[in-house]
């Protein structure tokens, strides 16, 4: 039994002619992408470091498009079918060498196909399963980070108002144990505080001014006169 031609495989197609790779360059890289789904295909393109993958993943964009707008498919349930390099035309050039030979040079070219389908239904279904089971854990982990979350505020919220109503209970207790501070305050009204005090100097140098004025005596007046008392003295004896 004879396998099918490659122009009678069904799919929807993207071919990419006369590229200026190898078709066994090409082909490396057509092997990482043969029967993954088109995301997958995609990521693994972009994680290569060829310069043949950025050249399949615009075949492979073209095929998925082509699928999208001519054949109504959906782009989520596509998947890569087959996917071939052939040879396209090598071109012939000639390098110079040594004692006047020359070596020839070829410049190859491939064909790039890329063919995507439908996904079957039992892969579908699968997928779909494993599509809810990820949306159920990623709403499970949802719920659990917010309950998390509020519970978190709630003994936030516990905890700062049990560290208020510790503090109201240390202040009634320092202030049992102290006793009230109550300071009397007494105004004082400047104006008659200092008139008591101008009227007892007026008064104290009124006193001072009716008192007689002590006598005042001369030191020397009186030695003078003692030494004159005495010369009398002295002479009534000589006599």
């Amino acid at each position: 039994m004879t396998a099918t031609k490659t122009n009678e495989r069904p799919g929807t197609r993207a071919v990419l002619r006369h590229s200026g790779l190898s078709a066994s360059k090409v082909r490396q890289v057509l092997d990482l992408i043969r029967g993954q789904d088109v995301d997958r295909a995609a990521e693994i393109l972009i994680g290569t470091e060829r310069e043949a993958a950025n050249i399949i993943g615009k075949v492979l964009a073209s095929a998925v498009a082509n699928a999208a707008h001519n054949d109504f498919q959906n782009p989520d349930e596509l998947y890569v079918s087959a996917c071939y390099a052939d040879e396209g035309t090598t071109a012939k050039r000639w390098r110079p060498r040594a004692r006047g030979r020359a070596t020839r040079i070829r410049k190859r070219s491939s064909h790039i196909t890329i063919i995507v389908s439908r996904l079957p239904e039992a892969k579908l279904e699968q997928r779909r399963k494993r599509m809810e089971a990820v949306s159920a854990h990623r709403s499970r982990r949802v719920d659990a980070s917010r309950r998390r979350a509020d519970l978190s505020g709630r003994l936030s919220r516990r905890r700062a108002s049990a560290a208020v109503a510790e503090a109201a209970a240390a202040a009634e207790a320092e202030e049992e144990l102290t006793g009230p501070d109550v300071i009397d305050v007494v105004e004082v009204d400047e104006t008659e505080s200092a008139a008591p005090e101008n009227d007892s100097a007026e008064n104290e140098v009124d006193d001072v001014s009716d008192e007689p004025a002590a006598e005042v005596v001369d030191m020397d007046d009186e030695d003078e006169d003692d030494t004159a008392t005495a010369d009398a003295e002295t002479g009534e004896k000589g006599e």
